[in-house]
């Protein structure tokens, strides 16, 4: 080192110095690491880090942590939407892109967000900081998309608790359509008469729905009152932080299991429940060759685990840090898929159950048309095979009659208006919606009531599972970098939802309710995790990251992650997002709106308005990464790497360090050059085996398992 150097000059004084890190190590002599007395930013502050360390809360059970996982991830979505793209595309072949997907993305890219919520111990916008400075807008975006999630997911919660307190009372009140009197005449309504007595409740007596999104007819009181209930039963469970969430997630992650595990036993001793299940796993191999299925495969992946919403890092955070977070993705994976295929099972049962009752529905009525036909003269008798009895008319009957009939009168024959009521046709239908599909199978049941409250129960269960996890992605990562209240914080953040939750509420906020669903988060999310997963594997370096993997868990993970996060899932995720860029640039955005009138849905474009809304959406939840990268690419925004100061005294420590360059002085601190951004994880040391003490780790360390002396600095609590 120059003898003229800054640190050189000061060798001899015997003033109190508070220097930079780097200039500090010019000076610096061994260090006993029992003893050293440095402190970064000062004694106090570094007092004070430490003690948030210790202080941050902790699961009180590892049961409870997967729980908390499992309610998070297994939403909805596995319960009604999983199904329905089951049974879209292909039935058992749709199976096979999911799970391949779900090994090549899923559980990689899951793995991922666990190790580096349990390393870092903190919220997304901590850890994303601390990983890459300039990405540090990745965390700020999860917190805005979990936002945006959660404004209508709560409202789907607040349909779920209207429901379940319908449900009380027999017969259901969606089983028959309401009769109006008119006079001494009973007149049955002609919406309800044109649809069906499941529909008319949905859109009229539950939603009371306009006819496009630009007619808002003011709010719905009845939704208005279990949305403020919704979020009452939120903030309850999160108010607390995991002290609260926690306890509720023991209820909430395990109680759906006990439904779904009943309805399949109900499901398959039902009436046609096997060939539900049979339409279920036939598989349609043509469909596999499809690309719309595979992205559509890779979309549920994607959502069914929670990836990019924040709120799996920030259950992690809250782990100790030789947690096996390994097996965690692998178990908590492996659940979710198990859930999606049960609840397939379960729907699938209930739907071949229904189809069932439609079908023959569809034969009674086409018999008595045929009925009225005959004895008009307009078919003749001699069609009509001698076998068949009008009285007990069977499927197999009808589809004999319909097929005699269609050839003699090829002509005439769709002048008739003869449906040819096959069972696969009622099977292909689909799933639709679950307060539709659902609720008219249960009307069926006998004690429909009490399968009511269970299905809708669990519904609010699922939900208040997903919805405690959101809301983490949004309150831990604040409250960690900012270091606000964190009850009260939690409370404001349930009012301002509660009330700009307003929107879905009014009789043309389900419309809203599908924009938000559609838009809001596809994309956004799927550029969060293809950047979550260049900022490790490509800028930190997927070698670095596994050697401290190694370090963390105590044994190597797979090479198979290695060659996943470096090469596989950037490749696949970066397709998908040009997939779905494509399919909304080819496919204008719009909703299915209910046509009063025509008792009917009609597919309808946004207009202007309701598409620069939703561009805003896009716009807003993606704003903070350029914003961040470009503020701090330009210095505008400090990174916090350099920022850390040492308060030390005249011969506290000496070390002649002058074959060291600048670059070299600084690489020491950061572990890294310093156009990089600060290591994640601790220096490297090599694995000595359970129970084994590296020489960095002494008892007399205040900085935890992984801290040494001085290197407060390269801790994650001293950057945020």
């Amino acid at each position: 080192m120059p003898k003229n150097s800054k640190v050189t000059q000061r060798e001899h004084s015997s003033e109190h110095v508070t220097e930079s890190v780097a200039d500090l190590l010019a000076l610096e002599e061994p260090v006993d690491y029992k003893q050293s007395i440095l402190n970064v930013a000062g004694e106090a502050a570094g007092k004070q880090k430490v003690a948030d360390v210790e202080d941050r809360p902790a699961w009180n059970s590892k049961l409870q942590y997967i729980l908390a996982q499992i309610g998070f991830s297994v939403g909805l979505g596995n319960i009604w939407r999983f199904p329905y793209l089951c049974q879209k595309n292909g039935g058992g072949a749709y199976l096979v892109p999911y799970l391949v997907l779900l090994i090549i993305i899923g559980i990689p890219l899951f793995f991922l967000e666990l190790a580096v919520g349990q390393r870092i111990r903190r919220g997304s916008i901590g850890v994303w900081h601390y990983v890459c400075p300039r990405l540090g807008g990745i965390g700020f975006s999860s917190c805005i998309v979990c936002l945006f999630v959660g404004l209508y997911y709560n409202v789907i919660i607040g349909w779920s608790i209207f429901y379940f307190f319908k449900s009380f009372q027999y017969p259901l009140p969606w089983s028959e359509c309401p009769v109006a009197r008119n006079g001494t005449a009973a007149v049955v309504e002609p919406e309800c008469e044109k649809s069906s007595a499941t529909t008319y409740f949905w859109y009229r007596e539950a939603l009371d729905i306009s006819n496009s999104i630009s007619e808002s007819r003011g709010l719905n009181w009845k939704m208005t009152l279990c949305l403020l209930v919704a979020w009452s039963i939120v903030g309850m469970a999160v108010v607390k932080g995991i002290q609260s969430s926690g306890k509720v997630m023991y209820f909430s992650s395990l109680f759906p299991y006990v439904v779904l595990a009943c309805f399949l036993v109900r499901g398959l001793l039902l009436r046609g429940a096997v060939d539900g299940i049979l339409h279920m796993f036939t598989p349609k191999l043509d469909k596999m060759l499809d690309p719309q299925v595979w992205r559509e495969a890779a979309t549920q992946v994607f959502f069914a685990l929670g990836l990019g919403f924040g709120g799996v890092i920030a259950f992690s955070s809250y782990n100790k840090q030789d947690n096996n977070c390994h097996f965690d993705a692998a178990l908590v994976s492996f659940i979710n898929f198990f859930t999606s295929v049960l609840a397939t099972l379960v729907v699938f049962a209930v739907l071949g159950f229904k189809a069932n009752i439609m079908n023959e529905k569809c034969v009674v009525e086409n018999a008595e048309k045929i009925l009225g036909y005959l004895n008009t003269d307009v078919l003749s008798r001699a069609l009509i095979p001698p076998h068949v009895n009008f009285s007990h008319l069977t499927t197999k009957d009808y589809a004999e009659m319909y097929k005699v009939i269609k050839t003699v009168k090829e002509d005439h024959f769709s002048a008739l208006g003869l449906d040819p009521c096959l069972l696969e046709d009622e099977l292909d239908k689909g799933t639709g919606l679950a307060f539709i599909a659902f609720t008219e199978a249960m009307t069926h049941f006998p004690a429909s009531p009490f399968w009511s409250v269970m299905f809708f129960l669990m519904l609010i269960n699922l939900g208040l599972g997903s919805m405690i996890g959101t809301m983490a992605g949004i309150t831990t990562p604040i409250i960690d970098t900012f270091k606000v209240p964190k009850e009260m914080f939690t409370v404001g953040c349930c009012v301002f939802a509660f009330f700009v939750g307003l929107l879905f509420v009014q009789r043309s906020g389900n419309y809203f309710v599908t924009m938000f669903d559609d838009y809001s988060a596809t994309l956004p999310l799927t550029v969060i995790v293809i950047l979550e997963n260049v900022a490790v594997a490509w800028i930190y370096g997927t070698k670095k990251f596994m050697q401290e993997l190694t370090e963390m868990l105590g044994f190597q993970p797979y090479r198979f992650y290695f060659y996943m996060w470096k090469f596989v899932s950037p490749l696949c995720m970066a397709v998908l997002t040009t997939a779905s860029i494509i399919q909304l640039g080819v496919t204008p955005p719009g909703y299915s709106a209910w046509i009063k009138e025509e008792a009917a849905e009609r597919y309808l474009y946004f207009p202007n308005w309701a598409m620069a809304l939703l561009i805003t959406l896009i716009v807003v939840a993606v704003l903070p990464i350029p914003v961040v990268f470009v503020l701090r690419h330009f210095h505008l925004l400090s990174d916090g790497s350099n920022t850390l100061s040492v308060s030390y005294k005249k011969g506290r420590m000496m070390k002649d360090i002058s074959n060291l360059e600048e670059n070299d002085e600084t690489r020491f601190i950061l572990s890294k050059v310093p156009s990089e951004a600060p290591s994640p994880m601790p220096t490297h040391r090599s694995y000595l085996g359970p129970g084994s003490t590296s020489p960095l780790e002494t008892s007399g360390n205040p900085n935890g398992r992984y801290g040494s002396g001085y290197l407060l600095a390269s801790t994650p609590e001293s950057e945020l």
